[in-house]
């Protein structure tokens, strides 16, 4: 279960406000890639919920939705999003990287430290700390990821509606069967990811 042992590690070395950053939404065939940013104040103390943070992908949808609710009343939370058109232009993997300064960038207050999730830097212009498989072992990324995932979730909601037919409010846009046959029957939208493999074989055919 994650812990607050890199928030406190950071605050020894004289971090003020630390914030934790993951994103959702790498591997779908549609729709944005979503960051969010957190900083859990030292005041966040709601009952239930710092036992209930982990890694979103663990957590029920309602469970998430709920402790986001909480967040969103207690913590500080930046939430960033680069679109399909900006991922097919720069690759998923920069785009990751731009959602994310992103979500830091718009944070009510500017954190001096960042925990992010992966192994690689996203080029933050501030003391950076990357974390493998944070969200299972950062308090703050685990928050991150659920922040993410929430609002990656609503977006993909709202395209559902107005792309009916491949079930995006409840595969959130990844390559599943039922995805694959829609795109088969209904065609390929704005909102998928020509960059990607599977897409790029079906509009030629393949």
């Amino acid at each position: 279960m994650p812990d607050f042992f890199f928030e406190k590690q950071a605050v020894k070395r004289g971090a003020l406000i630390v914030c934790g950053v993951d994103e959702a939404g790498r591997g779908p065939w549609a729709g944005p890639v979503v960051a969010g940013a957190v900083v859990l104040n030292g005041g966040f103390v709601v009952k239930g919920v710092i036992e209930r943070l982990d890694d979103s992908k663990k957590l029920k949808r309602q469970v998430r939705e709920d402790i986001y609710e909480q967040l969103r009343e207690e913590a500080e939370i930046g939430i960033g999003v680069a679109s399909v058109a900006e991922i097919d232009r720069v690759n998923i993997l920069k785009a990751t990287f731009l959602a994310m300064n992103r979500a830091v960038r718009v944070l009510p207050r500017a954190p001096d430290h960042v925990l992010v999730d992966g192994n690689r830097d996203p080029g933050f212009d501030r003391d950076t700390e990357c974390v493998v498989k944070g969200d299972a072992r950062s308090l703050s990324i685990a928050a991150a990821s659920i922040v993410a995932k929430v609002a990656r979730d609503r977006i993909m909601d709202k395209l559902d509606m107005k792309y009916s037919g491949y079930g995006w409010s409840t595969n959130a846009g990844y390559g599943t069967p039922e995805h694959r046959a829609a795109i088969r029957r209904l065609g390929v939208t704005p909102e998928h990811r020509r960059s990607f493999e599977p897409i790029r074989n079906i509009l030629d055919g393949k």
